[in-house]
C-alpha cells in the first residue's frame, strides 16, 4: 500500500515542478505581449512597469506560480479520479447473481485483484484485498463487513488529506492578493508624503494610479481562487464518486457473496 501511495506522492511532486515551469514560462510570455509601458492588462495581470516592485519580483507573478501548481494538483486529481473510474470497468469480482463466494474461492480473486510492485493500489483493490484477507483469517462476513465500513472511512479521510494542498491554495492566493493591495497603498502614501508642493497637479494623478494598481492584486487573485475553488469541488466530487462506486461494487459483488460454510 506504501508503495502505491509513493508513486502517487512522485507524480504530484513532478507536476507541481512541470507546473512552476508552465508558470514562468506563462509570465514570460505574457510579459512580452505586454511590454509597453502603458499597458493596462500588463498591469493588471503583471504588474508590469509599475514601481511598486522591481519586476519580475511582483505580488502578481507570484499568484500566477501559486496558480498554476493549483492548476497542476488539480489536474492529478481529475487523472486520479479517471484512473479509480475505470477500475470498476476490469471487472475484479463475479457479477453473476447466482455466485456465492467460499474462503477456498477467494485466493484466485485476491491474486487477481493484487497490483505489482510498481504498480499503484487503488480504492477498489485495496477494498477487495482487506476483505479477501479478513474473511480468510475469521471466516466471519461480520467482521468482514465491519473492516469494511472502516476502510471506506479511512479512505474518505484519506481522500480530504489528498487536497490539503490545493485547499491552502485556494487560501494563500487571496491572501497574497490583499498583500500586494496593503503594500500597494502603503507606497501610494509614502509617494503622497514624499510631494513637497500639496498643489502639484500631478499628485492626485500619481496616487490615484498607485492605488489602482494596489487593488488589482486583490482582483486578480479572486478571480484565480473562483477558478480554483469551482474546479477543486468538481474534482473532489468525482474522486468521491469514484470510492463511492468502488464500495457499491465491493459490497454487492464480494461482502453480499460471502458464504461462512
Amino acid at each position: 500500500m506504501a508503495k502505491g501511495q509513493g508513486i502517487e506522492l512522485e507524480q504530484r511532486l513532478k507536476v507541481s515542478g512541470v507546473s512552476l515551469l508552465g508558470g514562468v514560462v506563462f509570465i514570460a510570455i505574457m510579459s512580452f505581449i505586454f511590454d509597453h509601458p502603458d499597458s493596462a492588462v500588463g498591469a493588471f495581470l503583471l504588474d508590469r512597469h509599475t514601481a511598486t516592485f522591481l519586476y519580475p519580483f511582483t505580488i502578481q507573478n507570484v499568484m500566477w506560480l501559486m496558480f498554476w501548481v493549483g492548476c497542476g494538483e488539480l489536474w492529478v486529481r481529475f487523472n486520479q479520479a479517471r484512473l479509480e473510474l475505470q477500475q470498476i470497468d476490469k471487472h475484479y469480482l463475479p457479477e453473476e447473481d447466482e455466485v456465492v463466494l467460499r474462503a477456498q474461492d477467494l485466493g484466485d480473486l485476491y491474486q487477481k485483484v493484487r497490483p505489482l510492485a510498481e504498480e499503484r493500489v487503488f480504492f477498489l483493490q485495496r477494498l477487495i484485498m482487506r476483505c479477501i484477507l479478513q474473511f480468510q483469517g475469521s471466516r466471519s462476513v461480520d467482521q468482514a463487513n465491519s473492516l469494511f465500513n472502516s476502510s471506506l472511512e479511512l479512505f474518505q479521510h484519506e481522500l480530504e488529506l489528498k487536497y490539503a494542498m490545493l485547499r491552502y491554495l485556494v487560501w494563500l492566493i487571496p491572501t497574497l492578493g490583499f498583500i500586494g493591495t496593503v503594500v500597494g497603498i502603503a507606497f501610494a502614501l509614502d509617494y503622497a508624503a514624499n510631494i513637497q508642493d500639496p498643489q502639484d497637479p500631478t499628485l492626485l494623478a500619481g496616487i490615484t494610479g498607485r492605488l489602482g494598481v494596489a487593488f488589482y492584486t486583490t482582483l486578480l487573485a479572486l478571480l484565480q481562487s473562483v477558478l480554483l475553488v469551482f474546479t477543486l469541488h468538481i474534482a473532489e466530487s468525482r474522486e468521491e464518486m469514484a470510492l463511492n462506486q468502488s464500495g457499491q461494487y465491493c459490497l454487492d459483488n464480494l461482502i453480499n457473496r460471502l458464504y461462512e460454510k
